[in-house]
């Protein structure tokens, strides 16, 4: 079973209590969870990378949280943005938000190559606006970008909270019209995206082609729309069109 899952099962013990090997885990998996929420984006490298995709000038964007610090004690604030002048309208099908939510570690570590992944699935169907880099980011400070952009489709890739078996996951928000004020259940979440032993780039940018056609077909995202990557043409369809539950 451990072969199996990430998950801590199966430690080993001595007496009542955990192996030393177990306890030294436990601590290293401690403090790379630990790193991931409090080590500052690589903004920078970031930027670079995904200035090598072809999508366009990355621009950089904070929220109104003013350190890493405040950023985890006001989640509030995370969701706000501090300046937009950067965001360039683009009127495009789709946009990419890239934020470090509570994994800079997954961001630096996934972020450029599943955007490349997904933009091979997007294209050339779908136009792409230029990617937004937010620091301090919660998933909601999205639906500002997103506005600004002028996108239909908006996606926010951010890091997941780590736990001690993953400290680098990301996740993806699909947010159908973004604007301020959208509420969770108005969005699709794709996440455990940590190859190899997570969500691969390729199947995730599988599941987001699936989704996007089924928003744009269904005029909505969140709990009106289901993941038809894996289903049959007859159910993909009945579920495009809202037709199940």
């Amino acid at each position: 079973m451990r072969g199996l899952t990430q998950a801590r099962i199966g430690l080993q013990r001595s007496g009542n209590a955990l192996s030393s090997a177990d306890v030294l885990q436990f601590q290293a998996d401690h403090a790379a969870a630990r790193d991931a929420v409090h080590t500052p984006m690589d903004s920078d490298g970031v930027v670079d990378g995904l200035k090598g995709l072809g999508l366009g000038e990355p621009a950089v964007v904070t929220s109104q949280a003013s350190s890493r610090a405040e950023y985890l004690r006001r989640p509030d604030l995370g969701r706000i943005p501090n300046d937009l002048s950067a965001v360039q309208h683009s009127g495009a099908d789709i946009g990419f938000v890239i934020a470090d939510g509570l994994s800079a570690t997954a961001v630096d570590t996934h972020a450029v190559a599943l955007i490349e992944t997904i933009a091979a699935e997007l294209s050339p169907q779908f136009s792409i606006a230029p990617p937004v880099v937010a620091t301090q980011a919660r998933v909601a400070l999205g639906d500002h970008i997103g506005e600004a952009l002028g996108v239909e489709i908006l996606l926010v890739i951010i890091g997941e909270r780590p736990g001690l078996s993953v400290a680098d996951s990301l996740g993806i928000y699909l947010t159908y019209r973004p604007e301020p004020g959208r509420r969770d259940s108005e969005r699709n979440c794709i996440s455990n995206i940590h190859p190899p032993d997570g969500l691969g780039y390729r199947d995730a940018a599988r599941i987001v082609g699936a989704l996007v056609s089924g928003a744009r077909q269904l005029g909505a995202s969140g709990v009106a729309l289901k993941d038809t990557s894996s289903a049959d043409p007859a159910v993909a369809a009945a579920a495009a069109q809202g037709e199940l539950g």
